[in-house]
């Protein structure tokens, strides 16, 4: 069974700079998709994904401003969230997407970003 545990949210002013980290284990991390995905009051929106291969995707939103990575060696992906804005407030969850059949996704529990003053 996938787990994955979120870790590195917090808080921190505007302009300021936070990295999550989400450790995965229970499967082959190589074959996942892994992704960054928040939720503030309203749905779960995508901000960050990155395929087994290394490519990456972002919302329009966060663009030149965060970075997701992934080690896997250490079976980890990371999102490096720089000149942070009180919009970017949110319970932000790791996705793993199995890129082979049969295609099951998991989440993780959460962790928790405010960007205030």
């Amino acid at each position: 069974q996938v787990q994955l545990v979120e870790s590195g949210g917090g808080s921190a002013q505007p302009g300021g700079s936070l990295r999550l980290s989400c450790a995965f284990s229970g499967s082959i991390f190589s074959i996942y998709a892994m992704g960054w995905y928040r939720q503030a009051p309203g749905e779960r929106e995508l901000v960050a994904t990155i395929t087994s291969g290394g490519s990456t995707n972002y919302a329009d939103s966060v663009k030149g401003r965060f970075a997701i990575s992934r080690d896997n060696t250490k079976s980890t992906v990371y999102l490096q969230m720089n000149s942070l804005k009180p919009d970017d407030t949110a319970v932000y969850y790791c996705n793993a997407a199995r890129e082979i059949y049969p295609e099951y996704t998991y989440w993780g529990q959460g962790t928790q970003v405010t960007v205030s003053s």
